[in-house]
């Protein structure tokens, strides 16, 4: 069974910086795209950062030059290092990962129950 844990969430000060990081386990085959997601409260969920298994990265445009995703393939493991938060960060993280279902490039989307990060003095 596909499992997708993060952790790394808390309470920071604004300026702050912060860790998120997101493991797969529970299968053998090949993991396409993982990445970061967030939902602030009252609002719809949005992607932050993602990351393909070639390394190809999209930042979100509020985030560029404060955050960065890197990526272990051999532990399909991401982190997202964020430097410079601000009260607008605060959301509730999910990691997103699309894993394949066999040998091609069909791929089932699975997600974290996401990590709380609250920015605030």
């Amino acid at each position: 069974q596909v499992r997708v844990v993060e952790s790394g969430g808390a309470l920071v000060q604004p300026g702050g910086s912060l860790s998120l990081s997101c493991e797969v386990s529970g299968t053998s085959n090949r993991v396409f795209r993982m990445g970061w997601h967030r939902r602030a409260p009252g609002k719809q969920r949005e992607y932050v950062a993602t990351v393909s298994r070639d390394g190809d990265i999209y930042y979100k445009e509020p985030v560029r030059g404060r955050f960065t995703i890197s990526r272990d393939n051999a532990n399909n493991r991401i982190v997202l290092d964020m430097k410079n938060l601000k009260p607008e960060d605060t959301a509730v993280y999910y990691c997103h990962a699309a894993v394949a279902l066999g040998a091609g490039l069909q791929f089932e989307d699975y997600w974290g129950q996401g990590t709380q990060v609250t920015v605030s003095s």
